[in-house]
């Protein structure tokens, strides 16, 4: 009996520990504290080259996406552009914006496999994939017929450059906001980069008027590209080589998702989840072995690699 205890003992503290492990710089969630918003509710703003003139409450409407450049991409079918209000299921386009390339705290979208996309959604349905509440809510109630229409739309659409990797030891300081996004914090001020990736906006305002021309620069400690270059071609004797499956270039391979030039603390995100259990079940079973030895140092890595390259 006490040897039992003892074992039972030990797993609870390993799963605290694991727990403990989570980077959390690359799970963001909106700061207890920040800085006041100076941003002025009843102020119009605008973009360069669009006749919308929008407020923030109609910039931040999930069942309305703002539409300031429609010459960037196909008409958006009705779940994109407006989602379901009967349903609560939020316009796709409001996170990952008509382009596909999303925000840092979402999934860029653009050429995502249809097949792939549908057995994310799937996952969060079943409740194979826990991380995400907002998508597990949706999952629940979103029509099939929807979810295909989403899927065909933004596998459609040509990936393009959107994240630019930089590598270095100081980084601005930070806080998450409204909507999970990570900004530049006002009041200025730098800070080591402590073994994390601090992905920030290229142009703030831009950013958060989900204004799709300008993307984000995500910051790495020095000589990340270079290691993760070297693990995601060898496997390092910890894992397997990524091309097997993503194919050399990681822009995906048949129903295979492209890794290259994605968000990179999306993609630390997912690693970290299948290797923790909050993403189970068929559909990630060859990932979990791949990730099964990875340190979250190692996924920083192969994150900050594979988001340096062409999408």
């Amino acid at each position: 009996m006490k040897r039992v205890f003892c074992v039972l003992v030990l797993l609870l503290v390993s799963s605290a520990a694991n727990a403990d492990d989570k980077p959390a710089w690359a799970f963001p969630v909106i700061d207890k504290i920040q800085p006041p918003s100076k941003d002025d509710p009843n102020k119009v703003h605008t973009a360069p080259g669009s006749a919308l003139r929008l407020t923030r409450a109609q910039i931040d409407d999930m069942f309305n996406v703002p539409n300031w450049f429609s010459d960037m991409y196909p008409p958006m079918p009705k779940i994109v552009q407006y989602g379901n209000r009967d349903t609560k299921v939020r316009a796709c386009g409001s996170c990952h914006l008509p382009t596909g390339t999303g925000h840092d705290e979402s999934a860029y979208m653009a050429a995502l496999p249809v097949n792939y996309v549908i057995r994310q959604m799937a996952d969060w349905k079943s409740g194979d994939r826990k991380y995400g509440g907002t998508m597990i809510a949706m999952a629940k109630v979103i029509t099939d017929a929807e979810i295909k229409e989403a899927a065909q739309y933004f596998a459609s659409l040509k990936p393009r450059p959107w994240i630019r990797v930089v590598e270095t030891d100081i980084v601005p300081k930070t806080y998450v906001g409204p909507g999970n996004k990570r900004l530049v914090h006002p009041d200025g001020g730098t800070e080591p980069i402590a073994n994390r990736i601090i992905e920030v906006p290229e142009d703030e305002e831009i950013v958060l008027n989900r204004d799709p021309r300008s993307g984000f620069v995500a910051y790495v400690p020095t000589g990340s590209i270079a290691t993760g270059k070297r693990l995601a071609t060898t496997g390092g004797g910890k894992t397997v080589s990524c091309g097997i499956c993503h194919g050399q270039t990681l822009q995906g391979l048949g129903d295979v998702p492209g890794i290259a030039g994605r968000h990179p603390n999306y993609i630390v995100r997912q690693m970290w989840n299948m290797k923790n259990g909050d993403h189970v079940g068929s559909s990630v079973a060859l990932m979990k072995q791949v990730v099964e030895n990875l340190s979250i140092d190692e996924m920083l890595v192969l994150a900050a690699y594979s988001a340096s390259l062409t999408p």
